[in-house]
């Protein structure tokens, strides 16, 4: 018995780049999704680029524009350089400047060599409790700026200073460590001092682990010394990471301001205004954006020229 001819008939064949829906291989314009692999980096950054396009981008344009301007408020007005022009004639911060450049110059090296001294310390494997005394040269960087300078604004005190107290035990009359000009940047070297170079210490002793100790082995069998050795394989192979620590010191030490206005305000005889300092004032103390956003470009400018330099002096030669 045959069966009915509804049965015998072939399933109709879908057409070529059709789908079992009968849709194209191309999806319909009112379908298209939302989320692609192209579009979800984007949507996973977008907050980070919003959140630096009004906290970060903006200020940076806003303030840009009022350097260029005078007055408050609704009265401010357009000047051009004016602001500019008379922070080149203002002694003030040529002064504050030259205070920035005299802490830099001095505490930036004896800090950084005295890290390095402690990472190679601390690399030996000589030392006993290793990992006690890296917490221990790390732990004062943990410590907040204000609470440091509080500390020593109490260490230093001319009268009942600890350090005073140690050196009257030697015979050594008392210090006038925040009242002197030329000791007040001592103490303000002293507590940056303190206060990084168990940080660098760190980053100085990652990089001392990861040279190959191959380099040694074959140095020692052609003779050479510690000092040969620390010459010729330690200082190149950790140069990079010097470069790193160089450019990061002086751009915290040009941008200081906690530890000289919790211990000094800037003085005496303003022989520890900083730059930032002489912002500050300039901006919440007398009110003058327009000439403090300019004291900030003017400062940003000489970050970006000395770390351009200190690249170019430092960085890997081909």
């Amino acid at each position: 018995m045959s069966l009915a001819p509804s049965e015998h008939a072939p399933a109709t064949a879908t057409p070529a780049g059709r789908g079992a829906t009968g849709q194209t291989g191309r999806t319909r314009p009112g379908h298209r999704r939302l989320l692609t692999r192209t579009s979800v980096p984007y949507l996973l950054i977008m907050p980070a680029v919003l959140g630096f396009a009004v906290f970060k981008a903006y200020p940076i344009v806003a303030s840009l524009w009022i350097s260029l301007t005078t007055g408050n408020g609704a009265g401010r007005h357009f000047t051009g350089l004016d602001n500019y022009q008379r922070l080149l004639n203002d002694p003030l911060f040529w002064t504050a400047l030259k205070n920035t450049a005299l802490i830099l110059v001095v505490q930036v090296p004896l800090m950084l060599g005295l890290a390095l001294l402690v990472a190679l310390g601390l690399n030996s494997t000589k030392v006993w409790l290793r990992p006690l005394w890296r917490l221990g040269v790390f732990i004062p960087s943990l410590t907040g700026l204000v609470a440091a300078g509080v500390m020593f604004s109490v260490i230093l005190n001319r009268d009942a200073g600890l350090l005073n107290w140690v050196l009257s035990l030697f015979g050594i009359d008392r210090v006038n460590w925040l009242g002197s000009p030329f000791w007040a940047r001592v103490g303000v070297v002293l507590v940056i001092t303190w206060h990084y170079t168990g940080y660098n210490a760190v980053i100085y002793l990652a990089g001392l682990q990861g040279i190959p100790q191959e380099l040694y082995e074959a140095a020692k069998v052609d003779g050479a010394g510690p000092i040969r050795r620390f010459v010729s394989i330690t200082l190149p192979q950790l140069r990079p990471i010097l470069l790193l620590t160089v450019v990061l010191s002086t751009i915290g030490t040009l941008q200081l301001f906690d530890e000289p206005y919790v211990l000094t305000g800037g003085g005496p005889d303003n022989a520890t205004l900083t730059v930032t300092m002489y912002l500050y004032n300039n901006g919440f103390k007398y009110f003058d954006f327009g000439y403090a956003s300019a004291l900030a470009y003017a400062l940003a400018l000489i970050v970006a020229v000395l770390g351009f330099l200190q690249v170019r002096l430092m960085g890997e030669r081909k």
